[in-house]
């Protein structure tokens, strides 16, 4: 089974609550749910990531 990371960097946790004429009115909560939804009608394992350090991020994808 093909694996999709889903790598969200600073402030992506915010979406749904910061500038929705920028970042939009869906919460993350809800975007991950949509994503989990589409990955099993494609047969897919998704998996979520989400930091507000670079770092963390950099860590994650080595």
């Amino acid at each position: 089974m093909a694996l999709v990371a889903v790598v969200n960097g600073p402030n992506l946790n915010l979406l749904g609550e910061r500038d929705p004429r920028i970042y939009g009115t869906a919460a993350w909560e809800e975007v991950r749910e949509r994503l989990e939804r589409l990955a099993d009608e494609l047969g897919i394992e998704v998996e979520f990531f989400q930091s507000n350090h670079e770092g963390a991020l950099v860590d994650y994808l080595q």
